[in-house]
């Protein structure tokens, strides 16, 4: 039994950290996935070399993803192409899951995503280091432990811990969590203050004053343990609780020992309360941590019950084959082997790691069957209690209460994230299986593995919501007429009103030279007239003067009519007189009016001149203007609240709620002599630079969803929106967040032409997909944080259940 107790150590404890090879690398038929994704703008030419596949039609043509989607005209930018290539790959951890756009006045909010990072850290992050503090309190005392089984425990545990380097200290997690971390010195500062002073700060404040007072050789030798939890790839981080856990409990018996030696009724005992307050007082300490236990049983009590096959399985297991792949792989030279040679030795590999996976969960039930058949508990064994069914000690959860005292603070504080077969393995493994224990052949590897740490920067990061999307929705408006385009209008009215105003004083003045005209007229007849009545007077005295000499009339009837006429002469004459001068007169006013006309036409002339100049100059800024569009910055990452379905190990389908989908601004070919770098970098806009706004495409990779399927990649392009139909087997394509429909890249609410054609683009992707934890714990939000609940009384009845226990033995002893 000895000899198996090593190898469980020697596999179940080093495979913590040791991930096994996925099968389906392996398999002979694998899909590829989609990898990576980059937009071409305007020329693709250089895809090719840059290794990306470009999305084409069926005749091989690379599809404008942009295409009559520009505007033509005075200040318009025309026309640019997009192209979409891609690059593909066959493991499904390299692949891209979803494809999504975000507009550039769409609902996203860097602020946002500050205050959910800040609101994550205190809701999650804090507590579950506050809680966990104990354990790692109970791990640092057992490094300096006089018991021997704990110490070699908890070195064993630190050499494992070791291996989890922190990138920001360049340490080991093991050597780090011995020293006080940065938090720790937070809340010592924060403590130290006055109940006034605690009110002006925080602990998380007050730790970074403690760590900047640092040398920067000082702050490696302190693990920032809140970055580290929140931010460490969550595998790792489960590895690092287990571990840790595995560390405590300080006492100089395992914790089965105590729970052998104690019932609920001691823990009653010691309460010293009336009975319906103790079972109160228990219920409080005690029922979260039992429900925790009871989560674990079933699938503990079947292992137990297939314990059998164990034995099997160390029979089979050869462990000269194990030692031999090992070698192999590490005299294995990867840069000269060919393709086939890799394949099959990382295949031989893999298989040997699967076996021996498969040999220490197998041996481990085996083992820890035996052992407690073993051990006495009641009037059986603990094997018999611990095969009990669910429903059975569901029935009556008190039965679990003297596990829960039997445990240290810090095994209750890591309940979370070890196993039952787990605790009582500690529990079953004495200090020599410990040292004989080997572990330097483990490869260092850093907590942030796999992780971008970049998502924490802040500032850097935005986030997005249905909520966010609803309020930047209602805020849209269409573009209003400008203050420019105002000034033209009036302009161009001035200018209609000056031409107007010149029409008007055009005809006054031809009203003008008609009535002169007429008054010249008018005198001249007044003058012919007064010439024809002298001549008539003149033609009267000479035809008088020969009637009178003739006797035909007489002299004075002749002179009476001669000075009658001439008085009349003068009468007519006076009055022509007066008629010419007022004509002239009026000729006079009018002349002078006809002057004024002529200053005012030649003004208005040069002032319809000016306003037409100045209204076409306005037109043409408004036009410029009008389809000149201030960009914004592209966030390089887009984080979505949203629900999320994925698949346990069963293939049972779950749904994880509100979780944090991070995606990356997909790149394009702009450089820094383009248009617009310096606002937008290298981020993609699908609409090429020359949309109302930016349309930016978001790639993500989750471990949580399911891959896109390489070929199923297809650009559809329709004349219209109302021509658009799904193809085939497509329910989604590139979407915009919020929304799993495929979403007409050339929307009229971006584009200036509102008749180009309707383009999408439709994606597949692979069926199912696991739900894993190997993101960090703040973008996978699967970190499980402990209530604290009774855990202060929890330890006070604790301590009692091994006084309790330790007057049980004495009295047995007696």
């Amino acid at each position: 039994m000895k000899h198996l107790s090593r190898i469980l150590i020697a596999l179940v404890l080093a495979l913590v950290i040791a991930g096994t090879l996925p099968a389906q690398v392996f398999a002979d038929s694998v899909p590829e996935y989609i990898s990576e994704v980059k937009i071409f703008e305007g020329s693709y030419s250089a895809a090719s070399g840059e290794g990306y596949k470009l999305l084409s039609d069926d005749k091989g043509n690379p599809v404008d993803l942009n295409q009559g989607a520009g505007a033509t005209g005075i200040g318009a930018k025309g026309n640019k192409a997009v192209y979409l290539g891609y690059k593909t790959t066959t493991k499904r951890d390299e692949a891209i899951t979803d494809l999504a756009l975000m507009n550039m006045k769409g609902g996203y909010s860097v602020e946002e995503y500050d205050a959910l990072m800040e609101t994550q850290m205190k809701s999650q992050i804090i507590p579950l280091v506050e809680r966990f503090m104990v354990a790692i309190n109970e791990y640092r005392e057992n490094l300096e432990s006089t018991e021997t089984a704990n110490r070699q425990r908890a070195e064993y545990v630190k050499s494992i811990l070791d291996k989890f380097i922190d990138d920001d200290t360049g340490k080991g997690l093991g050597t780090l969590l011995i020293n006080e971390t940065k938090y720790e010195m937070g809340v010592k500062a924060f403590n130290a203050l006055s109940n006034k002073d605690k009110q002006k700060t925080n602990v998380i404040k007050e730790s970074n004053k403690a760590f900047e007072k640092l040398s920067a050789e000082e702050k490696k030798n302190h693990a920032d343990i809140l970055t580290i939890l929140a931010q460490s790839n969550g595998q790792i981080t489960l590895a690092i609780e287990n571990l840790i856990t595995r560390a405590a409990d300080t006492s100089g018996e395992p914790w089965l020992d105590r729970f052998t030696a104690i019932t609920y009724d001691d823990l009653v005992e010691a309460l010293d309360m009336l009975p319906t307050d103790a079972d109160a007082e228990l219920a409080m300490a005690f029922d979260s941590d039992a429900k925790k236990i009871l989560e674990m049983w079933d699938a503990f009590r079947t292992e137990l019950l297939n314990s059998e096959k164990g034995e099997k399985a160390a029979a089979r297991f050869d462990e000269g084959k194990m030692n031999e792949s090992i070698e192999l792989l590490d005299s294995f030279d990867w840069e000269t082997a060919d393709d086939e040679t890799i394949e099959e030795t990382a295949r031989s590999w893999a298989e040997t790691e699967i076996d021996a996976k498969d040999l220490a969960n197998k041996v481990s039930d085996f083992f820890l069957a035996e052992y407690l058949k073993e051990t006495e508990y009641g009037e059986g064994t603990l094997y018999d209690f611990f095969t009990r069914t669910y429903e059975d000690i569901s029935a009556n959860p008190r039965e679990l209460y003297p596990i829960i005292a039997s445990l240290s603070e810090g095994q209750r504080a890591g309940l979370d994230y070890i196993t039952l077969a787990d605790l009582i393995m500690v529990a079953a493994t004495d200090a020599g299986d410990y040292s004989d224990a080997e572990l330097n052949k483990l490869e260092t590897v850093s907590v942030y593995e796999g992780v971008n740490r970049e998502l924490y920067k802040k500032g850097g990061v935005a986030l997005t919501s249905d909520a966010l999307r609803k309020d930047a929705k209602e805020l849209v408006a269409d573009r209003g007429m400008s203050a420019t385009g105002i000034i033209g209008i009036v302009m161009a009215a001035l200018a209609g009103s000056a031409l107007v105003a010149f029409g008007a004083t055009l005809a006054v003045k031809l009203s003008i030279v008609s009535r002169i005209a007429a008054a010249e007229k008018s005198i001249k007849i007044a003058t012919e007239s007064v010439t024809a009545y002298s001549e008539c007077v003149r033609n009267f005295t000479d035809k008088g003067v020969k009637l009178v000499s003739k006797g035909i009339m007489k002299g004075s009837e002749y002179q009476k009519k001669f000075f009658a006429m001439q008085k009349d002469r003068e009468t007519f004459r006076a009055e022509k007189s007066t008629e010419k001068k007022l004509l002239n007169e009026d000729i006079d006013r009018l002349k002078g009016r006809s002057t004024t006309c002529n200053a005012l036409m030649i003004g208005l002339t040069v002032a319809f001149i000016i306003l037409t100049a100045v209204s076409v100059y306005l037109s043409y800024k408004e036009m410029v203007d009008y389809y000149k569009v201030e960009f914004t910055p592209i966030p390089r990452y887009m984080v979505e609240e949203k629900d999320i379905t994925a698949y346990n190990e069963h293939g049972d389908k779950i749904v994880l709620k509100n979780q944090p989908a991070y995606y990356t601004a997909v790149d394009c070919n702009r450089t820094s002599k383009d248009e617009y770098y310096g606002t937008l970098g290298t981020c993609a806009d699908m609409n090429g630079g020359v949309g109302q706004q930016w349309l930016a495409l978001y790639a993500q990779k989750s471990d949580v969803t399911a891959p896109i399927i390489a070929d199923s990649l297809i650009a559809m392009v329709y004349k219209d929106v109302n021509s658009v139909s799904v193809p085939a087997g497509y329910t989604t394509g590139i979407h915009m967040f919020g929304s799993g429909a495929a979403f007409n890249l050339n929307n009229e609410l971006y584009d200036w032409n509102k008749n180009a054609p309707c383009v999408m683009v439709f994606f597949r992707t692979e069926s199912g997909s696991s739900a894993n934890t190997a993101a960090s714990n703040f973008s996978t939000g699967s970190l499980a944080v402990a209530g604290g609940a009774g855990l202060v009384l929890g330890a006070l009845i604790s301590g009692f259940a091994v006084k309790a226990a330790g007057k049980k033995k004495k009295a047995a002893a007696a």
